[in-house]
């Protein structure tokens, strides 16, 4: 399994199917990390929709989503259920930032976060503009998450 990218690392390339919530519409589109070049990206990976931690930490992102904005960055939820199961998610806690499906958990074994049982390790990793890793969380149990306060205070060393 690959370990995980290290502070400084560009990312590799993936592209997703997610949605997300906008009022009463669930707009359904493919998320492409390259084509966030030019702002910082929040990748918030979970083990599971309207699970307890899962749900608190998404929530969490979520109600700080515009301390996350105000950094310019694009958040996304990134789990292996279905873009159905996405959406429901989303409806039922009011979730404002794109879920993305990675079912398959390509993308998750690439950062080298997946797990036995739970499928894939609680992580969040910042990457700056140029696609490169700035800062990372990972858990080895997932009970735990970086607030969005946290999150902000990482955001908010990068260069401008």
């Amino acid at each position: 399994m690959p370990s995980t990218p290290k502070v400084g690392d560009v990312l590799g390339e993936f592209r997703l199917p997610g949605g997300q919530l906008d009022g009463e519409t669930f707009h359904r589109g493919d998320y492409s990390l390259h084509e966030q070049r030019g702002k910082p990206v929040v990748l918030a990976f979970y083990p599971g929709d309207d699970t307890p931690v899962c749900t608190a930490q998404l929530c969490s992102y979520s109600d700080g989503l515009e301390q996350l904005q105000s950094a310019g960055a694009v958040v996304w939820g990134i789990s292996a259920q279905d873009v159905d199961s996405h959406e429901r998610f989303a409806r039922s806690r009011q979730l404002r930032m794109p879920l993305l499906s990675d079912a398959d958990r390509e993308v998750a074994r690439s950062f080298g976060i997946t797990a036995p049982l739970i499928g894939l390790r609680r992580s969040v990793f910042i990457v700056d503009a140029a696609g490169r890793l700035h800062w990372k969380h990972v858990t080895a149990v997932g009970a735990t998450f970086p607030p969005a306060a946290t999150l902000a205070a990482q955001l908010a060393t990068l260069p401008a």
